[in-house]
């Protein structure tokens, strides 16, 4: 069952709620629509759950479909509009003559199964693939014109192409690889630590707080934080506070107040459960790596696209930003989207 949700009456659930909204000149003018399927879903390691997976899709009706997925705070609004005016997670990548135009293409986003913290179990990004198939049955698509797949976006677009390959035509999987990376996976398992200290110590935000500060170090890279907090330690009431706290402790606080616990420890483990055959991956697939990324090396993309065969194609990426280059170098992520998603079909 498909339930179509009234702009006017239906804002964005809470611990999504953007901090801002950006001026009326900058959100995207096309016809868009919320609502939720609900959906009976063999998951991979829960059994069979009944779930509800809310969407937003922007766009003229006739328009190729192109499914936009992030990472595991990323959520169905991806940009601002004139109907849901609220910023979205990626504003930047999503607008008037960028690869990703409303007047072009109709932009298909959804809520990851888990993200509003109520389902407690083990979540596959091969679920969230199953589940953007019954999406898609629901909204009577066909196929995605691509899928466009920021980390673990990216995972959840690996899956999806290898268990419903006729649903799909193109992937773009930036900063996402067919396999967890060991130490990525040990900077994870720090990070659940924390949120169950946290609980432990009925200190559920602190614990939630740490974790995503913990997150951002391994996001970005030493060197934009040599550029950014290059400065001498200061003594606060006899302790040592070096220049990046701040900045830590703000990042913290935002994400405590939009995400639940629950939420990021089962999506934080969802990215850890995920494997993926890059045989089994039969269409034009762009792989974009950034040099620098201390969650998805290099040799990852590259074993990702030498499984590919003929079928990939391998971007990459210099950038201070690491595995948030996405978010930070828009304007060249735009270019790379711009060649991949081509009308003929070919991946340049």
């Amino acid at each position: 069952m498909s339930l179509v949700e009234s702009p006017a009456g239906q804002t964005p659930v809470p611990h999504f709620q953007p901090c801002f909204a950006p001026p009326a000149e900058d959100r995207v003018a096309a016809p868009a629509l919320r609502g939720h399927v609900d959906l009976v879903l063999p998951m991979r390691h829960a059994g069979v759950r009944s779930v509800r997976v809310a969407f937003e899709v922007v766009g003229a009706a006739n328009a190729p479909v192109v499914l936009v997925a992030g990472g595991i705070s990323a959520h169905r609004h991806v940009a601002a509009g004139v109907q849901f005016p609220e910023a979205g997670w990626a504003n930047d990548l999503v607008g008037p003559g960028r690869a990703l135009d409303p007047a072009r293409r109709r932009i298909l986003s959804f809520d990851y199964i888990g993200a509003d913290g109520t389902l407690d179990a083990p979540i596959d990004p091969s679920d969230q693939a199953d589940a953007i198939r019954g999406l898609l049955d629901a909204l009577d698509i066909d196929a995605l014109d691509a899928v466009v797949g920021y980390s673990y976006g990216a995972l959840v677009g690996l899956q999806l192409a290898a268990r419903h390959p006729l649903r799909i035509r193109k992937l773009v999987a930036v900063s996402g690889a067919h396999r967890p990376h060991p130490y990525a996976a040990a900077w994870r398992a720090l990070q659940r630590k924390a949120v169950d200290l946290g609980q432990l110590q009925c200190a559920d935000g602190q614990g939630l707080s740490l974790a995503r500060q913990f997150a951002m170090l391994s996001y970005r890279t030493p060197e934009e934080f040599e550029q950014r907090f290059d400065a001498a330690p200061e003594l606060v009431h006899g302790r040592v506070r070096v220049a990046a706290e701040d900045y830590l402790d703000a990042v913290g606080a935002r994400y405590v107040g939009r995400t639940p616990a629950t939420a990021f420890r089962r999506l934080s483990e969802s990215i850890d459960l995920h494997r993926v055959d890059p045989a089994q991956v039969r269409i034009p697939t762009v792989v974009v790596a950034v040099e620098g990324d201390r969650l998805v090396p290099l040799s990852d993309a590259v074993a990702l696209v030498e499984g590919l065969g003929t079928l990939g194609k391998l971007r990459l990426l210099r950038s201070p930003y690491g595995h948030d280059a996405f978010l930070k170098e828009t304007d060249r992520i735009d270019a790379i989207l711009a060649a991949a998603l081509r009308d003929n079909g070919d991946i340049a």
